[in-house]
């Protein structure tokens, strides 16, 4: 792989460019190749690609993610690229044609056959969150009225039409979704068994539902594949699993980026552009920078307390520190719960009571530990005021931190957006009025 990268960037030295690079992709496992094509130039990456036969470039091409497709169609313009984008899922060439210009996606429209355009405007015409843009459309219907053996032949005769066969979609006369039976429990049926009397009831959903929320339902009930309906009940696709993991993995990569203070790159970190890094962390870095101010304002509110009692300002860090992880903990926690349905809006008096109890605990132990080392130090007082703060910071952290997911699902945001940078910044602000209010009271501050 690394005389691949320096014959494409030195050049090979006696043969031709692309008879070089091939003889050392032969060698190389689709994975390996895909990898190159991230991580190299848009121009290497379409030197290294047209080295490739026929074959190899077909499954190199369908293995790249969507924006990886589009950066090498843009080099490939001219060439022969209709037939890569022919033998794309159409669910996976609606994502292609999302990366591309639009002249560049009606070019490639108006190239596709009769079937294969129509599959692919179908899947197009639904939203980008929205499950119908992930199934596969290219689904066979078996009528309830067949038997067992008429179910087979037909299948046969049409088995290179759906994209899967593992679980099959039963439909009445009007195309309405009415059960499904799995190809195994099908083979073994008696010839004369008709599918209404055999077939299960169906675990479906509809073509307009939210992408995340169907994925888990399809993750949660371990399926092979989900049939889809349109809101009148007729068949219309079907999600397979390895679509509804695609969905989580990318939705979980996204929650993962935020909870971190930045956002998604769709592509390999090498090939994305520096700019294009900073862009993804510079806004939540402005909107974490402006809403510290609140911890400024606090601290120069007890300046005063401040420089009565000059140990006090030792403690901040250990404090805010506190309250921030635990908070975070918490709703990493709930985030978590939320995901996989464990926990759902109306539970939101069950999760406070529950991360109550669980602050009170926390805050108990830290507080005592807290208090033995500060009295060793400082004397009982400061001893006291550390312990209280302590045990006070991790209640209202835990039921903050189990709050804003719950909160950020009823108005539609995303909880990992609500939970580690906007949890610490409101827990230290908070952390440190309890922690100079408890001073005040217990060591007489004015």
């Amino acid at each position: 792989m690394k005389q691949i990268e320096r014959t494409l960037r030195n050049g090979p030295g006696g043969q031709g460019p692309l008879v070089s690079v091939a003889d050392h992709a032969r060698q190389l496992s689709v994975d390996e190749l895909s990898y190159l094509i991230q991580a190299t130039s848009p121009t290497e990456s379409a030197e290294l690609f047209q080295a490739l036969d026929a074959e190899t470039r077909l499954r190199v091409f369908q293995d790249l993610a969507p924006a990886y497709q589009g950066k090498l169609l843009s080099v490939l313009q001219g060439q022969d690229i209709n037939s890569l984008v022919e033998a794309l899922a159409p669910d996976d060439r609606a994502s292609l044609l999302d990366e591309l210009p639009a002249a560049v996606r009606e070019e490639l429209l108006t190239s596709l056959s009769a079937d294969q355009r129509q599959m692919t405007a179908l899947v197009l015409g639904y939203p980008r969150t929205a499950i119908g843009r992930y199934m596969s459309p290219a689904v066979l219907g078996l009528d309830e009225n067949f038997t067992a053996g008429q179910a087979l032949e037909y299948l046969r005769s049409r088995i290179r039409e759906p994209e899967t066969v593992y679980l099959l979609p039963v439909i009445d006369q009007d195309r309405k979704l009415t059960g499904v039976i799995g190809i195994r429990y099908l083979l073994g049926a008696e010839p004369g068994d008709r599918l209404a009397q055999i077939s299960d009831v169906p675990i479906s959903a509809r073509a307009d539902e939210d992408r995340r929320e169907v994925a888990r339902r399809f993750m949660k009930h371990k399926l092979v594949a989900m049939p889809i309906t349109d809101a009148d009940g007729r068949l219309v696709g079907m999600l397979t699993n390895d679509d509804a993991s695609a969905i989580l993995d990318e939705a979980a990569a996204r929650s993962a980026a935020r909870s971190g203070s930045s956002e998604l790159i769709s592509r390999s970190y090498l090939s994305t552009s520096v700019l294009r890094i900073v862009r993804s962390r510079i806004v939540w870095l402005v909107v974490l920078a402006l809403s510290a101010v609140l911890t400024v304002q606090v601290l120069e509110i007890f300046e005063d307390r401040l420089d009565q009692v000059v140990a006090l300002a030792l403690f901040i860090p250990l404090l805010t520190g506190t309250g921030g992880n635990t908070g975070n903990q918490a709703a990493t926690t709930v985030t978590r719960a939320l995901a996989v349905g464990d926990v759902r809006l109306r539970d939101l008096p069950r999760v406070i009571w529950r991360e109550l109890r669980v602050g009170t605990i926390l805050g108990a132990a830290l507080g005592s530990l807290g208090f033995a080392v500060a009295s060793l130090v400082y004397g009982m007082d400061i001893g006291a005021v550390i312990g209280l703060t302590l045990l006070s910071i991790c209640v209202m952290a835990a039921c903050v931190g189990g709050l804003m997911p719950l909160l950020a699902k009823k108005i539609g945001a995303d909880p990992a957006v609500f939970s580690n940078p906007f949890i610490s910044t409101f827990c230290d602000a908070t952390g440190l009025l309890i922690y100079f209010s408890i001073a005040t009271a217990v060591l007489g501050l004015n």
